[in-house]
Order: structure tokens, then C-alpha cells, then sequence
């Protein structure tokens, strides 16, 4: 099969495209810079160089492909449109990315919350997430359109992508801040809870999905969950510190970590991929997050010699 697969330079885009290429699929990679090319094409990966914006762009390279997948960016409905539009009626899949994310509460840190979300929950979007919203409800009604529209909802994800991009964004610098200040922190007292899945076990949820998965379908991507306190306390140790995870005001640590932190850092986003196991035979099997602390690949990159 050939597939279509924005993002092919980023660390679930690449890890997707790596398993793909495994499973004997062709894979065509969308990468924004020029100098990810001759990377890619070393990966296997058949470099196609342009951005979300390039509709037209975009379009041609869906129509051309016998499935899609979309990693790129969760947020882009222009580019979503584009791609779904290119597939009316073709019957081919369209593998689109969201994020456990979108059910988060903005707790700041300060409890964790009881609520557990899955395939047939109907969360409380917040407003900093209504435009994904919008992107997924798009993307499984296209399922009436002939297009094999799936989505995919992974939650925090872990460890080393074989991609070009090896580290996700929430366990990593979490782990540099503990190391370049001495001291571990999480937002606010760190009682949030996030579901989490390894790397690997989502870039195999995405194999099964493309290969099996219904029309408007959609799949959380989970094997276990953790409260943010919990895993600072871990990276401490890993890094050796003899300071315990300190607290963060939430002003404090977005100032540091970026805008993304009330939502990636703070919130409660606990969530069960119930229909994956079910449906796809999914059987994540991954090493755990506190395993990948204790002695995995981060112990290994990170701890100190």
C-alpha cells in the first residue's frame, strides 16, 4: 500500500512511518524543512517537501496515495479539509491525529480528577480545545462520504521514536528543567493524572487501524496512566537529586514551559483505549513509564554517569 503521511520529520509521524515501512508499505513523507530530505530518504521514506498550507499541495498527494495519514498538526482544520476532500467517495482511509488532550479539565495541578473518559464518553470540551473538537467530529462524519475516516487519540506518549525526532514533548522537559535547575517540579501540587502509552505501542495502534479499522472510527491510545507528582518524583531519582519535586505556580511554570503547559503539564487527561483492544486486537506491550525512568531508555540517556 501506498501511503500518504504528513508530519514524516515529527515523533509520532516518524515512529508511524517507520512501522509502516516495516509492515513492506511505500510510505511519502510531508516535511515542512528542506534539510529533514536526504534524513528521510535514508529512513526509506519518499521526502515530499511543503506545508499544511499548501492545499493544492496536499490534495494531489491524497488523490495519488491509498490511504492517508495525518500526524502533522491536530489543529489544522484547513489542511484536514483539504486531505478529506481529496478522499470523497474513494473509499481509502484517513487516519487522522488528535490527543487524549482534548478531555482535559485545566486543574492546574491541584486534584486529580475521578472521571475516566473512553470511546463512548462525551467529555466537557474546554474552549482551548473546541477547534480540535470541531477537526474530529469532522473527520468520523466523513465516514458518510466514502472516506475510511478514522481518528486516533493518543495520550501522553513516551520514549525514544526511531524517527528523525526522538523525544515527545511532556516527559522530556520535565526531565531537562530537573536537570539543568536541581530540582524536580511539577505544576501546581501535581495530584493531576495523565493516561500514557509508549511510543511504539501507538505507532502499532496506527498499523492496525489503517489495515482494519471501520469507518468513523475512533480509538484512545492508553497503557496506564500516573500523576504528574509521581512521575517528577521518578525523574528525581533518575537524575540522582536529593531535592523533592518542588511545586510550580501555574503562571510560573507556563512562563517557563510555553502555552502548551496548562494543558500538557496541569490538567487531568485519564482516559481508557478500550475500542482499540476490542476491536483491533491492540495489545500494547511496551515498557512502562516508570520502567522507562527506572532503568529504560530515558535512565539511559539521562541519569548521570
Amino acid at each position: 500500500m501506498h501511503v500518504f503521511l504528513t508530519g514524516a520529520a515529527g515523533y509520532i509521524g516518524g515512529a508511524v512511518a517507520v512501522r509502516l515501512l516495516r509492515d513492506g508499505h511505500r510510505v511519502s513523507g510531508l516535511t515542512r524543512r528542506a534539510d529533514t530530505v536526504a534524513a528521510l530518504a535514508a529512513l526509506g521514506i519518499d521526502p515530499v517537501v511543503g506545508d499544511l498550507d499548501a492545499t493544492d499541495l496536499l490534495a494531489d498527494c491524497a488523490r495519488a496515495a491509498d490511504a492517508v495519514v495525518h500526524t502533522a498538526e491536530a489543529n489544522h482544520p484547513t489542511a484536514a479539509r483539504a486531505l478529506l476532500d481529496a478522499l470523497a467517495g474513494s473509499g481509502k482511509a484517513y487516519v487522522h491525529t488528535s490527543g487524549s488532550g482534548i478531555v482535559a479539565d485545566h486543574a492546574a495541578g491541584a486534584y486529580c480528577n475521578p472521571r475516566i473518559h473512553d470511546e463512548n464518553s462525551v467529555p466537557d470540551v474546554h474552549a482551548s480545545m473546541q477547534v480540535r473538537d470541531g477537526i474530529d467530529r469532522a473527520v468520523l462524519a466523513e465516514a458518510a462520504r466514502g472516506v475510511r475516516s478514522i481518528v486516533i487519540r493518543p495520550s501522553l506518549i513516551y520514549g525514544d521514536s526511531p524517527g528523525l525526532h526522538r523525544d515527545s514533548f511532556q516527559v522530556p522537559v520535565l526531565i531537562a528543567q530537573a536537570r539543568d535547575s536541581g530540582v524536580p517540579r511539577h505544576v501546581g501540587a501535581g495530584l493531576n493524572v495523565w493516561s500514557h502509552v509508549h511510543i511504539d505501542d501507538t505507532a502499532d495502534l496506527y498499523a492496525l487501524a489503517l489495515d482494519h479499522a471501520r469507518a468513523g472510527s475512533l480509538f484512545y491510545a492508553e497503557h496506564g496512566e500516573a500523576a504528574m507528582v509521581d512521575t517528577v518524583e521518578r525523574i528525581g531519582r533518575m537524575l540522582g537529586l536529593d531535592t523533592p519535586p518542588q511545586p510550580w505556580p501555574l503562571d510560573v511554570a507556563t512562563a517557563y514551559w510555553g502555552p502548551r503547559t496548562p494543558v500538557a503539564l496541569g490538567s487531568n487527561s485519564r482516559v481508557r483505549g478500550r475500542r482499540a483492544r476490542a476491536e483491533l486486537g491492540w495489545a500494547p506491550r511496551g515498557p512502562s513509564l516508570a520502567d522507562a525512568l527506572a532503568t529504560g531508555t530515558y535512565a539511559q540517556r539521562w541519569r548521570p554517569a
